[in-house]
């Protein structure tokens, strides 16, 4: 931690604030996404396979997303640039499942499009900052 004033502070106050707000999102996105499953399911010719898949890898997203935010938080925050690697690499499969739902279900809604593009404007956001704040870890001094 850089606390005396002879060491500068690294961590990214912006990159903080986003993933403070992506944690809130996530959780309403998650919320919402359950509840959509749920008119899915009750109202939409949705095949029951399809439909397990679908929850199954929404848990598997919300374990990866929870891992991913709490990396990054503290590699932030911490100045770690091992731990911002692991963030930044969570999250490739997080993009790939956020295009899955956002793409390649088999019924997508109007308002799960319009979550997840504004999910993917956070993760490319988040992408930008958290390389920029690996490198300035990685350049800094560790003595």
């Amino acid at each position: 931690m850089a606390s005396s004033g002879k060491n500068p502070i690294l961590s990214s106050a912006p990159l903080q604030v986003l993933l403070y707000l992506n944690s809130w999102y996530f959780a309403t996105f998650f919320i919402a996404e359950c509840l959509m499953f749920i008119y899915k399911g009750v109202t939409l010719p949705y095949p029951s396979q399809n439909l397990i898949l679908d929850v199954v890898l929404l848990f598997l997203y919300l374990g990866l997303e929870i891992l991913r935010l709490f990396y990054g938080w503290k590699g932030n925050l911490c100045e770690r640039g091992l731990a911002m690697s692991v963030s930044v690499g969570v999250l490739v499969p997080c993009t790939v499942l956020s295009v899955y739902y956002l793409l390649l279900q088999t019924f997508v809604l109007r308002l799960e499009f319009i979550l997840n593009a504004i999910l993917l404007c956070f993760y490319g956001l988040e992408l930008i900052l958290g390389i920029m704040c690996m490198t300035t870890f990685s350049r800094s001094s560790v003595y």
